[in-house]
């Protein structure tokens, strides 16, 4: 299947559009595309994310570009840099929350595992509403913050577990260092980029 992919940071300029070189350069199939949170319009590619791009016979011709809805409909999968970057298009963009995972998210986390922790947030926000229902118009907003605490107790120390078993999901962001650094963020993305292409390859 060929698939729209779009990798999203916070100004296009450093970490998506590595990201979208690399994935060009080991994907046959499928159209990839970048763009950033707070991106500004048709500026060029990091100085630095071009010379560390062109260290591995990489090249990309690039304009920044704001993330838009146009875009989130064209995506079949939008991969960011951050679970910030995440979070924020999930405030902003609600309608396309099944197509956002990080980077990082999407290749190391079993499906399963990612699931039970999706239930256990649903189950949380349920039950939070609930007590709030029940109990807003009855107790003072101190007593109901206490109230909410020693009911949902259990649930939090269990999401706290659960996302304790997770992997750091954010990739370095190089903005502002030396080459050494861009070089590093490079590799990083490369190494999870490679696993990308493998898990693609398996779905096909």
């Amino acid at each position: 299947m060929v698939m729209n992919i779009l990798f999203v940071c916070t100004g296009n300029t450093c970490r998506s559009p590595m990201a979208e070189a690399l994935l060009k350069s080991k994907l046959e199939e499928g159209n990839v595309q970048s763009a950033g949170i707070f991106a500004g319009k048709g500026e060029p590619l990091a100085k630095n994310s071009e010379l560390v791009l062109r260290e591995i016979d990489l090249g990309l011709n690039h304009q920044t570009r704001p993330i838009d809805r146009d875009l989130l409909e064209w995506a079949d999968l939008v991969l960011t840099m951050t679970d910030r970057h995440k979070q924020t298009l999930a405030l902003q963009y609600p309608d396309h929350q099944e197509k956002y995972y990080t980077l990082k998210e999407y290749v190391l986390i079993d499906e399963n595992q990612w699931k039970q922790l999706k239930n256990l947030y649903a189950a949380f926000e349920e039950k939070r509403l609930s007590i709030l229902n029940e109990y807003k118009d009855k107790i003072g907003e101190q007593e109901l913050e206490q109230k909410l605490f020693d009911e949902l107790e259990d649930e939090i120390k269990e999401i706290d577990q659960r996302e304790k078993e997770l992997p750091d999901l954010n990739i370095i962001d190089p903005f502002g260092g030396n080459i050494s650094i861009y070089r590093n963020t490079r590799d990083e993305l490369n190494h999870y980029i490679e696993r990308l292409v493998e898990k693609l390859r398996d779905e096909e």
